[in-house]
């Protein structure tokens, strides 16, 4: 019922906040370029996830094409920023996710999955009948529409959102994302309600629950206090926040008066102590340094070090 009801969706597209209503299944395209398909870069064990969810095995990663963010520093913008990859029926997602359970993932985390709910939504229940056991983690970018969240309920084991501007300004400067703080705070209301506001843990491997994710830009300080401050006011200072220091630039952005440049120890410590001051109870932090994590999607393994 629930699935049919999301598949109904493709015809006047609503899986996010811009509402292109365009329909899908016809091949008109809206902002993220997608048909009514399912299309993907690649799947694999990924173990640069905060450690509950890369454990000792990695995350059962799936990185799919395009986004309904247009984040002009995306470190994923190989991919997010275009529609192409490998097209997959709804049988062959779900088999994806059967493989990384085999290969050992501890779960099954589809990356920027709103575009793409409906059918990724249809392949888990599919998975899921075939054996599927672990947690289905939705790692997205939290510009979500509240009404598709409220649809996910019981279809998701942990929330990984994104909570990246706390300022108008900022979302609409850097991400083209009109309303972001408040879209973004009604959908992390409704996953808090759903699977609570802390992460539970079993033997070091996260079961249930959620984690926050705010990826801290350089100059752009005031937005994280603000990004924190609403999380305390709207939410809880229970719920798990990821402290993201990881920032690098991309080609595009180098130039960029103040995104040009990596986050200093000094910028990234501010934000940890403002994010204890407030109360936060739970908190993954992150060294600053000078390496560049930025994936490479045109190899094998985007993630591979010795690159």
């Amino acid at each position: 019922m629930i699935i049919q009801e999301l598949l109904n969706i493709y015809t006047s597209c609503t899986l996010c906040p811009r509402a292109c209503r365009v329909d899908r299944t016809k091949g008109e395209l809206g902002y993220c370029r997608l048909p009514a398909g399912i299309i993907m870069d690649c799947a694999l064990s990924h173990h640069g996830e905060e450690p509950p969810l890369s454990g000792t095995r990695g995350a059962g990663t799936i990185f799919l094409s395009s986004c309904n963010l247009g984040c002009i520093y995306c470190q994923n913008y190989q991919i997010s920023h275009h529609a192409c990859g490998r097209e997959l029926t709804v049988l062959q997602l779900a088999k994806v996710m059967l493989d990384l359970q085999k290969s050992g993932c501890h779960n099954i985390e589809p990356v920027t999955p709103t575009p793409q709910t409906p059918l990724i939504v249809e392949a888990l229940c599919l998975a899921r009948a075939q054996g599927l056991t672990v947690p289905f983690v939705y790692n997205c970018g939290g510009y979500e529409n509240p009404d598709i969240i409220r649809l996910l309920d019981g279809m998701v084991d942990i929330y990984l959102p994104d909570f990246k501007y706390g300022l108008e300004a900022d979302a609409r400067l850097f991400s083209d994302a009109p309303g972001y703080p408040q879209i973004a705070i009604q959908s992390i209301r409704q996953m808090v309600r759903q699977v609570g506001d802390d992460l539970h843990v079993e033997n070091g491997v996260a079961a249930h629950g959620i984690i926050i994710r705010h990826l801290i830009l350089p100059g752009r300080l005031e937005n994280s206090r603000e990004a924190l401050r609403l999380l305390k006011d709207e939410i809880s200072t229970s719920v798990p926040i990821s402290l993201m220091s990881q920032y690098t630039p991309i080609a595009r952005v180098r130039s960029h008066p103040q995104l040009g440049r990596r986050l200093i120890k000094a910028e990234y410590s501010q934000i940890v102590d403002w994010a204890l001051d407030l109360g936060f109870e739970n908190l993954f932090v992150q060294d600053v340094n000078d390496h560049d994590l930025t994936p490479d999607f045109n190899r094998d393994n985007p993630f591979d070090p010795s690159r």
